[in-house]
């Protein structure tokens, strides 16, 4: 499993390079604009749609990607991730 933590949409292709060798990505786009970290997710949905691998949002801009090979069971509900949310900005306050 590969942890990724893009600063441009130029770094799309890093990690669509990554799911290509058939490994599981964790994305962070809490470092990019808004605009950026949709281009991103629309870039990897293509690269996971060619490669029939799955995409999964795991908090408030972070997403698993996952290959064929790669199966995930279970999945966070809308609550889960606002809680973990919550969390975080409570940390980083």
């Amino acid at each position: 499993m590969v942890l990724f933590e893009p600063r441009a949409y130029s770094e799309s292709q890093q990690i669509a390079d990554y799911l290509k060798k058939r490994n599981a990505v964790v994305v962070n786009l809490k470092r990019v604009t808004p605009d950026q970290a949709k281009r991103i997710v629309d870039f990897l949905s293509g690269t996971l749609y060619a490669i029939n691998g799955g995409l999964q949002k795991l908090g408030t801009g972070i997403f698993l990607c996952t290959p064929n090979n790669v199966d995930v069971e279970g999945s966070i509900t809308e609550e889960a991730k606002e809680e973990v949310d919550k969390q975080i900005e409570e940390e980083n306050e």
